[in-house]
């Protein structure tokens, strides 16, 4: 059961497709109070309970102990005393004394979540405007709980199946050359490769829409030369436009009125990679599809894939934010420039990006009104997102785009898929991606994943290995780097023959993870879920924090430790411990429910399978369309007759019809020996372990 509360006057952000009707009377669980325009809403917190949610944010699976702000941010340094990264999903699930229920805050302004940060047994939420909607949602399960939130807002975005496949990006492929390179680096040496990615080096002056004519003289032609090799391309786009005019897009937005404003009625100016630049009103309808119009030539040229970057919307500075740092600058000129002062002057130049004063200083049209950007800025990237998502479907009708998205609010799932962000190459970022997997799940974002081998800082070789061996379950699987950094194509390492296996091993998966992905998406559920999900009675497994239920069937627990040869790993009930080495070598080994320390050799990573239950693998490819769904192996522990469903499609149809995709695979033990059928398919049983 949901029930809704509105408080002030709500803004229709989108994020539910299943409109609710207004309840009265006090909100459960919650004592309201009101201070100016604030709303605040306190619950106690016993001893024992955990709150789960908030999908992209650092810390925990358990939220609880921190405090957190909606508030979509451009902050590539993901520490734990960060409140806000890039997107805002403003959902907590509570499970203690009082049983387990749910809450989710429907509002594009600013919110805090203090969960037990200034007082430990109690819970303090925020919303800064005071213009929202809360939905309580009371259930049986935490599982219950999400279905639930899940169901009121909608199904999410699925990619292609193409989209699974490895994509190699960097900041710094610059020319057509370049990544001419880079396929050749993989094909070459047989590593599977799927997209090249590129950021913002192939357009011209950085302005939107366009490719510089001399690093891309025939994007068709180079588009087409790629994909006869089952590469695709995949260009970032940036949410801020040129100012500069002459350019196509600065001139038609400029003319229709289409930019963000400021008070007075002029254009609003901030600056991002081109300088000056402009900003779409997103929240418009007409200018979604304007701006995503504006994709067409690119896409009619061969491009099939796009991702949005610095649509928070990041801005490095604005015109009056400038002026006021010079001004500064100029007061303190000549004098001796002691600590405060210089720590002012420090602060007004590093203070110019992303402020709060400048976020105040434009405005959307919403319903013909004017309304100021901090009021609804966590919708700003979102809509970037459904105006990229209607361009794309608009030219391939019928098809599923792959499309993913740095800023996002809830609602966004439903156009496309995010990347975690600009992470580092930080041994703990790997355990960030880890549980930011299942807390994207919970609000609707399947399709997502970390960049691999981490973006800022130069990496190692033994972390590139460790992260792409969690990579191998993620949707999103994609090493992505910055300017200025050690180059991390997996053919450049001394051992790119074991990340080589590793890749592997994820083609040799994919049609699985491709299908609880489907399937999670179709009914609801989660591919990734905390421990806490499936066994709710287990304490330590309700504790657990660096291991994930994958699907219904699985369990992933990856190494994220330095140097290390193994981990220790808790086991909820009796599972098959997959060692994997590559997707043709690899050890079984049945192990009992409890504690276990599991060696791991650096070549070497696990997937636990549950007992009674099976997993279908196919033989490794180099790309998406050469693994043979015809000709599969089933690892498992069983001891009596099973079935699995697996589903498959053509990979990229936009409608989804999941009973007539799904396949039943029986498994039959008899005489100590499995057997294994399925229609259309050669099955070998004899990677099941009987007993």
């Amino acid at each position: 059961m949901i029930l809704r509360y509105d408080f002030g006057h709500p803004y229709d952000t989108g994020a539910l497709v299943e409109q609710l009707p207004v309840s009265d009377g006090p909100v459960p669980h919650f004592t309201v109070s009101r201070k100016d325009a604030q709303v605040s809403f306190s619950v106690p917190l016993g001893e024992e309970d955990m709150i789960f949610g908030l999908g992209q944010a650092v810390r925990g699976l358990n939220k609880r102990g921190h405090r957190y702000r909606a508030w979509n941010s451009d902050d590539f340094s993901h520490t734990e005393d960060k409140a806000s990264l890039y997107g805002s999903h403003n959902l907590l699930l509570f499970t203690g004394r009082d049983g387990v229920w749910g809450a989710y805050f429907d509002d594009p302004g600013a919110v805090t979540f203090d969960l037990g940060y200034t007082r430990s047994d109690e819970a303090v939420i925020t919303s800064e405007n005071g213009d929202l909607s809360v939905y309580i949602i009371e259930g049986d399960s935490l599982t219950d709980l999400v279905k639930q939130f899940r169901r009121v807002i909608g199904k999410p975005y699925l990619p292609p199946k193409w989209g699974m496949g490895y994509i190699q990006s960097r900041w710094g492929y610059v020319t057509a050359d370049d990544l001419r390179e880079v396929v050749r680096g993989h094909r070459e040496k047989h590593i599977p490769l799927d997209t090249v990615s590129m950021d913002i080096d192939y357009m011209d002056d950085f302005r939107d829409f366009t490719w510089d004519a001399k690093k891309f003289p025939d994007l068709k032609a180079f588009t087409d030369e790629l994909r006869a090799d089952h590469i695709r391309v995949m260009p970032i786009m940036d949410a801020g436009v040129k100012l500069h005019p002459g350019d196509s897009t600065f001139d038609a937005g400029m003319e229709k009125g289409y930019f963000c404003k400021k008070a007075d009625g002029e254009t609003f100016v901030g600056a991002v990679w081109p300088g000056k630049a402009v900003f779409p009103d997103f929240l418009r309808e007409e200018v979604r599809q304007w701006f995503g119009d504006c994709y067409r030539p690119m896409l009619e040229a061969g491009v099939e894939a796009i991702w949005n970057d610095m649509n928070e919307p990041a801005i490095f500075y604005s015109v009056e934010g400038l002026q006021a740092a010079y001004d500064k600058a100029d007061s303190l000129r000549g004098g001796n420039i002691g600590v405060y002062d210089y720590f002012d002057l420090k602060d007004a130049f590093t203070g110019m990006s992303n402020s709060m004063a400048d976020y105040r200083r434009f405005y959307h049209i919403i319903g013909g009104k004017p309304v100021n950007h901090e009021k609804v800025h966590n919708l700003y990237g979102a809509m970037m997102t459904k105006a990229t998502a209607q361009g794309m479907k608009a030219v391939r009708p019928g098809k599923r785009p792959l499309l993913f998205s740095r800023s996002s609010f809830i609602g966004a799932h439903r156009d496309g898929g995010i990347w975690q962000g600009d992470n580092f190459a930080w041994w703990s970022h790997i355990l960030l991606n880890l549980k930011e997997l299942a807390s994207l799940n919970m609000v609707g974002f399947l399709f997502n994943g970390a960049d691999l081998g981490g973006f800022g800082a130069n990496t190692t070789e033994d972390l590139v290995l460790r992260w792409l061996q969690l990579g191998v379950f993620t949707p999103i699987m994609r090493n992505h780097a910055a300017m200025g950094t050690r180059d991390q194509e997996v053919y450049r390492f001394r051992n790119w023959e074991t990340m080589r296996d590793v890749l592997g091993v994820r083609y040799a998966l994919l049609l699985y993870l491709y299908s609880e992905l489907v399937k999670a998406a179709e009914t609801d559920g989660m591919m990734f879920r905390p421990l806490a999900f499936d066994y709710a009675d287990d304490e330590v497994a309700c504790r657990t924090e660096d291991q994930l239920m994958l699907g219904d069937a699985a369990m992933i627990a990856p190494v994220y430790e330095q140097n290390a040869r193994g981990r220790h790993v808790y086991l909820p009930e009796d599972m098959l411990l997959v060692r994997f080495r590559s997707a043709e070598d690899y050890d079984l080994v049945p192990m009992e429910k409890g504690h276990h320390w599991v060696t791991l050799q650096m070549s070497e990573f696990p997937l636990f399978i549950r007992r009674g239950h099976v997993i279908p693998m196919a033989k490794a490819a180099e790309y998406v369309a050469g693994v043979d769904a015809s000709r599969l192996t089933l690892l498992g522990w069983i001891e009596s007759d099973t079935a699995i469903t697996l589903y498959d499609d053509d990979g990229e149809s936009d409608t989804i019809d999941l009973a007539a995709g799904l396949t039943e695979i029986t498994v039959t033990v008899k005489d100590g020996q499995a057997t294994a059928e399925a229609e259309g398919k050669t099955l070998d049983a004899t990677r099941i372990v009987i007993g």
